[in-house]
Order: structure tokens, then C-alpha cells, then sequence
């Protein structure tokens, strides 16, 4: 989990600014769409422009602004929005193109080998991952109309049933191959209520829902549409094994990649009962949850 130091009330505003398209996504995403549609194509490409205030913001009162990075966060939303764009008279039937390829890759990369966090103070770089995801959401939902991605924070009883479910079908096997490899290692921690319930909903909300997004409504959804499901399910959960080789540790950390891995397919399989971002990030939640109390 990305956990945010350093956090002045500048950072709660910009932090809260950076929530509000996720939001607006997360609880209108048909009305927000149709409102960007009537806009002027160039008006279109041109608004993700606005993510750069974030950056400006930060930098400004930080004392550490930069051209370069100006122009980095001004231009590559949209020029995601410009590709995208292209895509959608490209591919109409929404089967996956180069350039929704290139845009994936990019992200994904920038988050998982930290390309852009010296731009950042030190203990603020979930706001540039919460900008990134700003951009794609724009791109994939406002510009490419992707369908199926299901992200949707209207939680339904079934988000609930599903998520559970497949934590239950994981949990088993990830305790036993966890100790027998030596990753995990039992301890004792009853955390206060309250405290592990703002745990659960942080874990949500800035680790769950981003990474389920990424990997289930944007990467498995494309490929799904080239290869099928079961494909689709392995190949998306390779690559969220592959994402955690540089997670607590110096070198390739195989044990987290096989077990991520694992993971995977059960997120995967949450998401893809109903096409539900909120189910597969509350079984992705649990299990990071009681990782992190322990494990």
C-alpha cells in the first residue's frame, strides 16, 4: 500500500481534487461521458490538459517545480486521449488496438518502475498513481467509451457475495504455499476496530480499485475480446504477478511473483462473474488487508 507522509492541508486539497474524476466515474460515468461527447473534438483531447494542476500545486508549494515535468503532465494525458481517440474510429467493435496497447504499457510501467516519482516530494508519490489514473480513466471511459469495464462504486450485495466467495477459494491455498515457500510468517496482531476498518477501506480505495481497474476492466477486458476468457484470465494475471517482482526487495522477488500471480486468477475471477471492478477490489482488499495484520 502507498501510504502518503508529509500530508499538509495543500496535499488534502490536491489529493481530494484527484479523487473527484474517479468519483465522478465511479457514480456517473454514462452522464459524464455524454457530457464530454458534446464537446468539440479538439475541446475533447485537449481537457486532460487540466491534470497538470495537481503537479503545479505540489511543485509550486514544495519549492521543486519543473519545466519538464509541466510538460510532461500537461501533454501525456492527452496525448493518451489523442490515441485513444484514433482507437475509436480505428476499432469500433472495441477489440483492442496498438495504440490501446502502447497506452497500457506506459502506465503501467511509469507506475511499477517509479519513472515519474522524482517529480514528487518525498512520501507523495500516490498522487502522481492517483493522476495516472485520473488520465486513463478519462481516455478509456470519456474517450474510448470502453464497455465492460465495470467500474462502478454503486456496491451491490452481489460485489460482497462474489468478492468473499473467492477469498475463500484463494485463502487456502495461498497460507500453505505462502509458508511452505517462507514469504509469509504468522504473527500475532488484533488491531483496534476502528483502525483496521480505515485500513480496509485505505487498502480499497488507493491500492484495490486502481490495480483491479488496470488489470481486470482495462487489460483482461481488452484481452478477452482477442483471446477469450481463459486466456485472458492467465495472461492478466501473469502480468499482475510480473508488477510485484520489485516489491520488497533489492532483487526479482519470484515468491511474490508466483503468489500475486495466484492471486490474480481469483481477482480475476471476481471481476469477471458480473464485470465488476468493486468485487474483485473487495477480495483484493482482504487479502492485502490481512496481509498486512498477519502476515
Amino acid at each position: 500500500m502507498v501510504r502518503m507522509s508529509n500530508v499538509t492541508p495543500v496535499v488534502i486539497a490536491v489529493l481530494v481534487a484527484e479523487l473527484m474524476p474517479a468519483a465522478a466515474f465511479g457514480f456517473a460515468e454514462e452522464r459524464v461521458a455524454r457530457a464530454v461527447a458534446r464537446l468539440p473534438l479538439a475541446m475533447r483531447v485537449a481537457l486532460p490538459a487540466l491534470l497538470v494542476v495537481p503537479y503545479v500545486v505540489i511543485a509550486a508549494t514544495q519549492r521543486i517545480f519543473r519545466w519538464q515535468w509541466f510538460a510532461l503532465y500537461a501533454l501525456l494525458p492527452v496525448l493518451m486521449a489523442w490515441l485513444l481517440a484514433q482507437a475509436t474510429v480505428a476499432d469500433p467493435d472495441q477489440r483492442g488496438t496498438w495504440r490501446d496497447a502502447l497506452i497500457l504499457l506506459t502506465l503501467g510501467l511509469a507506475v511499477d518502475l517509479r519513472w515519474l516519482d522524482v517529480a514528487w516530494p518525498a512520501g507523495l508519490r500516490g498522487l502522481n498513481n492517483l493522476l495516472l489514473v485520473d488520465a486513463g480513466l478519462y481516455g478509456f471511459l470519456a474517450i474510448r467509451r470502453l464497455t465492460g469495464t465495470g467500474f462502478d462504486f454503486h456496491l451491490h450485495w452481489s460485489d460482497w457475495k462474489t468478492g468473499l466467495r473467492e477469498l475463500l477459494f484463494f485463502a487456502p491455498a495461498v497460507l500453505v504455499l505462502g509458508l511452505a515457500l517462507g514469504f509469509l510468517h504468522a504473527h500475532s496482531n488484533v488491531p483496534a476496530m476502528g483502525k483496521a476498518a480505515l485500513e480496509w477501506a485505505g487498502i480499497f480505495v488507493f491500492v484495490a480499485v486502481p490495480e483491479e481497474l488496470f488489470f481486470r476492466a482495462w487489460v483482461q477486458n481488452l484481452l478477452e475480446r482477442r483471446v477469450g476468457r481463459r486466456a485472458a484470465l492467465v495472461i492478466a494475471s501473469v502480468l499482475f504477478g510480473l508488477s510485484h517482482f520489485n516489491k520488497r526487495s533489492a532483487h526479482f522477488n519470484w515468491r511474490y511473483v508466483l503468489l500475486a500471480t495466484i492471486a490474480g486468477i481469483f481477482y480475476g475471477r471476481a471481476w469477471r462473474e458480473r464485470r465488476r471492478v468493486p468485487a474483485s477490489a473487495i477480495t483484493h482488499s482482504c487479502v492485502d488487508w490481512l496481509w498486512s495484520w498477519w502476515f
